[in-house]
């Protein structure tokens, strides 16, 4: 790749995978950080998926078996942060966004339902997620979400001396939005077409008239998808039943996460019947308590397998055994079921 005025660095994650960033070079002679960057990445590791995107705090956990790809485009500048993520498995995404910030997301394609906050997610719906709010999101098979996160009191300042609306007012408890679909889709397709100008021609962020241009037509475009009073935008849905008694669910488990649970324990601490237990797993994480707890067992392992430096099959057998795993053939076909390679060859990359 030419830098030009840009210095570019190209390298390489834990598996082995491409990442691309562009920022400012030595020659812009600039005190402060960098006030815009771009980057592609790609990862083949779902914990490294995570992390990829600046200035989130998030967990991963992979629910359903088979090796995990994963993409990001993301541009920085001025406070905004344009990105495009997409994974190839059902994924539940903890932890919180960008301090100080809102991020509005549309589903750019729907492989299934997703859940953000207890509420369904359809291909009409606009997530909406504030820095105090928790992460709770639910990505269906196939995620492909193009979304923009800006800082909540440059989006306050817009709103109130151009629309003069009150947009905290207007969002307070808000976690997804269903407004008109012709707005929705004038919302997508303007994110898609800014981030892919921007792909285009990266080094068209180093001019402060384009960031400035470019940052005030998204800071529209939120408040058109949003609607306001006159949109006769749809109530905003409150958490499904189902949402909380899963909610509940993961709470006792991951305080007995190394207990033999089984589907009766949930039933009588939670005071519900084994059918709306497991409706309310399928319709919220796709995927029964058992399974979701096998889940959580297997990424629990493959967090410790990466984090320590264990080399031999003892170790990894005591690091099973710590979650609950206490036959070892099981649990290898397991893992490789789950995350497409061994025990041993996660350790393997990890310690390389």
């Amino acid at each position: 790749m030419q830098a030009g005025l840009f210095g570019a660095t190209c390298d390489k994650n834990l598996s082995g995978e491409r990442m691309e960033r562009i920022e400012p070079g030595p020659g812009s002679l600039r005190a402060d950080p960098p006030s815009y960057s771009f980057a592609r990445k790609r990862s083949c590791d779902v914990d490294e998926h995570a992390a990829c995107l600046s200035a989130w705090n998030q967990t991963y956990e992979q629910l359903t078996p088979g090796p995990f790809e994963g993409n990001l485009v993301e541009a920085l500048f001025d406070g905004v942060q344009l990105f495009r993520e997409t994974t190839n498995q059902v994924v539940h995404e903890l932890g919180a966004g960008r301090a100080g910030a809102y991020m509005f997301g549309v589903p750019v394609s729907t492989g299934g339902a997703g859940y953000h906050g207890g509420r369904p997610i359809r291909d009409d719906s606009v997530i909406v997620l504030r820095d105090r709010q928790d992460l709770d999101f639910r990505a269906p098979p196939q995620l492909d979400l193009i979304a923009v996160s800006m800082p909540i009191d440059a989006l306050g300042r817009y709103a109130r001396d151009i629309e003069r609306r009150d947009i905290d007012a207007e969002l307070r408890g808000v976690a997804v939005v269903s407004p008109l679909r012709e707005r929705v889709e004038r919302f997508r397709s303007l994110l898609l077409m800014a981030l892919e100008s921007v792909c285009a021609n990266p080094d068209k962020l180093r001019h402060p008239a384009m960031r400035k241009a470019l940052g005030q037509e998204l800071c529209g475009a939120v408040l058109d998808v949003l609607g306001g009073h006159e949109a006769q935008r749809s109530c905003p849905e409150g958490p499904t039943r189902g949402h909380a008694i899963v909610c509940r669910a993961q709470e006792y488990m991951r305080a007995h996460v190394e207990d033999p649970l089984t589907v009766e324990d949930l039933c009588r601490e939670l005071g519900v019947s084994r059918r709306t237990l497991q409706y309310s797993f399928r319709e919220v994480l796709r995927v029964n308590p058992v399974s979701y707890l096998r889940a959580l067992r297997l990424n629990g392992v493959r967090r410790a397998l990466k984090a320590g430096t264990e080399r031999n099959g003892g170790a990894i057998q005591d690091v099973a055994a710590r979650w609950g795993f206490w036959h070892l053939s099981h649990f290898a076909c397991d893992y490789r079921r789950m995350f497409g390679e061994l025990p041993s060859e996660t350790v393997s990359r990890a310690c390389s």
